[in-house]
């Protein structure tokens, strides 16, 4: 969804319209910026890069299971390894996680 939101001036030298996109208006960039954090992931140590908003919406589904960000991340990467024998890109399995959890919260799981 695009608004109206105010006037610039064109290369031509005339005023036009501008448009922006509403959900740019208070975007922060800075959910954008990778962070590393050292986790155990069933009792080994490791360092997992996520961009901030991956470690906000897996601080909401860890709250959500009353446990830990690292207890949770253990118990997904166990799962895998038990259902799939692992995976070979865990952080981006966590990025699907977290956008599953998200799309299954606004109702549209269905999509799936």
């Amino acid at each position: 969804m695009v608004q109206w939101v105010g006037h610039e001036v064109g290369s031509s030298g005339c005023l036009r319209k501008t448009r922006v996109d509403p959900l740019l208006l208070d975007f922060d960039i800075g959910l954008a910026k990778p962070v590393s954090r050292s986790v155990r992931l069933n009792g080994f140590a490791t360092c997992l890069r996520l961009e901030e908003v991956y470690w906000k919406v897996l601080a909401d589904i860890a709250n959500t299971h009353e446990c830990t960000v690292n207890a949770l991340l253990s118990n997904v990467d166990m799962e895998v390894h038990l259902r799939y024998g692992g995976v070979k890109n865990f952080s981006g399995l966590i990025r699907v996680v977290c956008v599953v959890h998200l799309l299954t919260l606004g109702g549209l799981s269905r999509a799936l």
